[in-house]
């Protein structure tokens, strides 16, 4: 199946077909000439569609070369649905054009582009009234800002399913729009005169807020203001709370110690249980409740969809569309969520990609890891600037595997909530509901970890763990001692920054490694081996091997990013 994207110039057609193509979209010339157009695929309920942004024409009977060939294209090609773009702040103008669309005998979509900015001229156009005049569909969109594009695409899809069933009513009125471009250009501006009414010019808060949130450039200004406000302000509490909790569980540890004689083996597991205990309460909570909570806030006052339309090119640069965005932002609060969430993803060289690239995104606990360690003692600027690299890292890494995969990826139709008032209930709730997980089934797995990390430490075990990865520790410069920390965080990412402190002796880690180890352990952490939980997700949606892969390519991209550190760190540092 086959649609055209058809209008005069400057109607936003192209931003209507940029915003929904594909990260493969095709330019060609027709036959013989200079003149181009746009193909590309988008999946539309369920099935693919081919399509194709021909050039903007004033008129198919027109002289210039671009609008001879688009009517020789119409004329000639299967095309089982017109999408007839057309600026609604100039109707009268855009509907010469439609009339000329409907004596081709082909189901049309009238899209009135551009509402947002008739509201602000005080146009108020009836589209039903003109709809029932025309005998076509006619919908209002937004398509600089995602509004009324999945409508518009759904409803060619049902009006090319219905096939002919339109095709009297449409020559009708056809007919009378005139043959000749005079008469078009009389009943247009009758149309126009009739449905559009002058109002009050007025813009909607709405409008001033997406104009702001979704500009081509200021939008991706603000959106790296929001992430570096919200890790300063998930720090700020983080460093305001732990300090406090810290000490009081050091004090707390020492008094359960007392009955025990110091260095027996009981006082050793009790001290690992105290300090599995502590870490859950004073470490990861800290920084992983306003964390959870913020996510909450964005994602309920509608801002997080408003980020994967930003993203979207982004996403078309790495081989995927902005609907693989979901993956990564449920990525940022759990890895297991992400993996499962790329069912929504149609094509298998989609859903392997996007749960790939999705096991490198830092989940909350790697985060805790990079709060805990990167921000508390480096300052939360560098926490921002090592989570700016971990996107870097997963952009060329998609972009790599893209290469290797080359397949097309059907467009994306995305369409913008409204905005809401997000409620302490619901947001509250929500950030609960993913820090009863962590104290369900991580904080035990902390404790018994730490535990069993006192029983090797007490036999003198630990060397055993640590030589195994002693060739990946060595290589990036870091002590022996956190190769115990890097194998139990493969259990839950938090055990690699609450049996640090057990491995290295201190909670200080400061006293034990330097700025530039800290760094490069915190971005290791961040990319290598995915918790055991989403690895049993990866292969169960995606199969043994293909964890097994994943698996090895996130080892392979943790060396190689944690090396590129090592380096930058050394020069800077």
């Amino acid at each position: 199946m086959r649609f055209a994207l058809i209008g005069q110039p400057n109607c936003g057609k192209s931003t209507l077909f940029n915003s929904v193509a594909g990260y493969k979209a095709e330019t060609g010339n027709f036959s013989g000439t200079t003149v181009t157009f746009t193909e590309s695929r988008v999946r539309v309920r369920g099935q693919v569609v081919d399509l194709v942004d021909l050039p903007g024409s004033y008129a198919l009977d027109g002289l210039n070369p671009a609008e001879s060939e688009t009517r020789r294209y119409l004329d000639s090609r299967e095309v089982d649905a017109i999408i007839n773009v057309a600026d609604a702040s100039h109707l009268a103008q855009s509907l010469e054009l439609t009339f000329e669309l409907l004596a081709l005998d082909r189901p049309v979509i009238l899209a009135l582009n551009m509402m947002d900015e008739a509201m602000r001229l005080g146009l108020r156009i009836d589209g039903e009234g003109l709809a029932r005049e025309l005998g076509i569909p006619v919908l209002p969109l937004v398509a600089s800002k995602g509004r009324g594009v999945k409508e518009v695409f759904v409803t060619a899809m049902r009006e090319a399913e219905r096939g002919g069933q339109r095709a009297e009513s449409r020559m009708q009125n056809a007919e009378g729009g005139g043959l000749s471009a005079v008469e078009r250009h009389a009943r247009a501006r009758d149309l126009a005169a009739r449905f559009t009414r002058q109002g009050e010019k007025r813009v909607t808060w709405r409008d001033r807020l997406d104009d702001i949130l979704l500009h081509p450039f200021w939008g991706y200004v603000i959106l790296l203001l929001v992430l570096l406000g919200f890790f300063e302000s998930v720090y700020g509490m983080g460093k305001i709370i732990e300090p406090p909790v810290l000490a009081f569980f050091d004090a707390l540890t020492q008094l359960v110690l007392r009955p025990f004689g110091e260095g027996t083996l009981l006082w050793e597991i009790v001290l690992g249980v105290m300090q599995g205990i502590a870490a859950g309460v004073a470490i990861i909570l800290p920084y992983l409740l306003p964390f959870l909570f913020g996510l909450g806030l964005l994602e309920d006052v509608g801002y997080l969809p408003r980020v994967a339309f930003l993203m979207d090119t982004f996403m078309h640069r790495i081989g995927l569309h902005g609907k693989a965005i979901v993956p990564f932002i449920l990525g940022y609060g759990c890895n297991v969520p992400a993996v499962m969430s790329t069912r929504s993803l149609e094509e298998p060289r989609d859903r392997y990609l996007a749960a790939a690239l999705a096991t490198l995104v830092p989940c909350a606990a790697r985060l805790a890891v990079v709060f805990g360690l990167v921000a508390f003692y480096l300052g939360p600027i560098a926490a921002f600037l090592l989570y700016l690299f971990n996107l870097l890292v997963i952009a060329v890494t998609g972009r790599i595997l893209s290469k290797m995969m080359p397949e097309d990826t059907p467009g994306l139709i995305l369409e913008m909530p409204p905005y809401r008032v997000p409620t302490l209930r619901n947001v509250t709730s929500k950030a609960w509901f993913r820090v009863r997980e962590f104290i369900v089934e991580a904080w035990p797995l902390l404790i018994a970890g730490s535990a069993v990390l006192a029983l090797l430490n007490y036999f003198d075990f630990a060397y055993v763990f640590n030589w195994l990865v002693r060739p990946f520790t060595w290589l990036l410069g870091l002590p022996s001692e956190v190769g115990v920390p890097l194998i139990f965080g493969i259990l839950r990412k938090e055990l690699s920054l609450v049996m640090l402190g057990q491995a290295l002796g201190t909670n200080d880690f400061s006293a034990s490694l330097t700025s530039t180890q800290m760094l490069v352990y915190t971005t290791f952490v961040m990319f290598y081996l995915p918790c055991l939980a989403t690895l049993s997700v990866l292969k169960r949606e995606l199969g043994t091997r293909s964890m097994l892969v994943i698996s090895a390519l996130t080892v392979l991209v943790a060396m190689l990013a944690s090396l590129f550190v090592l380096g930058i760190a050394k020069i800077l540092l």
